[in-house]
């Protein structure tokens, strides 16, 4: 899908200028790519339109400069944006300047079409494994988005990036066996409550685990006794030699009273 939008070339730059441009209904934008790079104001009004339009990232935007030195119609891809946090508002937008001769690599959105799969009305979970794909082609053959057929898939089936039929003119850069979309088996009772009964004994471990650290605590602490204990030989010893020595002047005295 391409959008017409007409933008002015700023020369100031800066945090004050912004504001400026903000109260005045317009936002910064610059545009790189090519070789050059221009700050710009745009009209956010115009950019929400397309950001609106689901195709965003992959729109191409014919690019009306004015007051640009050398060329003022050129094509732009809108490569990112910001936004206020709490008001919602656009506050600023990267574009990205691209030759309509050379073959660009971007991300287009992954559709998926059909209907209800076969597999999810026998009560299987759909799974969108893929919701956008990396691409390479001309700016005129770059797709909006890129639709896969998932109808006919039964429980258990799936389709990968390789069974996709590509259009003319674009190739897919991402691995050719990676799932795109897919239907399991929906869980059972008893696999859920085998889940939930091991993820809370898991979550048991930790206690487990700190309640041994307690243990192993009160098991230092019980062995201060054990080095008073081991203390007490030494203990004995002294006692030993305290004997001793008592008892070396009665030995002294009964040998006085032999002389005699």
């Amino acid at each position: 899908m391409k959008f017409d939008l007409t933008v002015a070339v700023r020369e100031e730059a800066g945090k004050g200028a912004a504001r400026s441009m903000r109260r005045a209904g317009k936002i910064p934008a610059v545009l790189y790519g090519q070789g050059e790079c221009l700050l710009l104001t745009v009209n956010p009004e115009e950019l929400v339109k397309i950001l609106k339009s689901h195709v965003g990232s992959t729109a191409l935007i014919s690019l009306t400069v004015n007051g640009a030195k050398s060329k003022q119609n050129r094509t732009a891809l809108l490569r990112d944006y910001q936004v206020d946090p709490v008001t919602g508002a656009l506050l600023h937008v990267d574009l990205f300047e691209i030759s309509m001769s050379k073959p660009i690599r971007v991300k287009v959105p992954i559709k998926v079409i059909g209907g209800i799969p076969a597999g999810v009305k026998e009560g299987g979970v759909l799974h969108h494994n893929m919701r956008e794909v990396h691409v390479e082609c001309l700016s005129a053959a770059l797709p909006d988005h890129i639709e896969v057929d998932a109808s006919a898939l039964i429980i258990g089936s799936g389709i990968h990036l390789k069974a996709i039929g590509a259009r003319e003119g674009v190739r897919f850069l991402d691995d050719p066996d990676q799932m795109v979309v897919s239907v399991a088996a929906p869980m059972s009772d008893a696999k859920l409550e085998a889940l939930l009964t091991s993820g809370a004994g898991a979550a048991g471990e930790p206690e487990v685990l700190a309640k041994g650290k307690e243990a192993g605590a009160e098991g230092a602490a019980g062995a201060e006794p054990a080095k008073a204990g081991a203390a007490a030989p030494a203990g004995e010893a002294k006692g030993g030699e305290k004997k001793e020595a008592a008892a070396a002047p009665k030995a002294e005295k009964k040998e006085a009273e032999k002389k005699k």
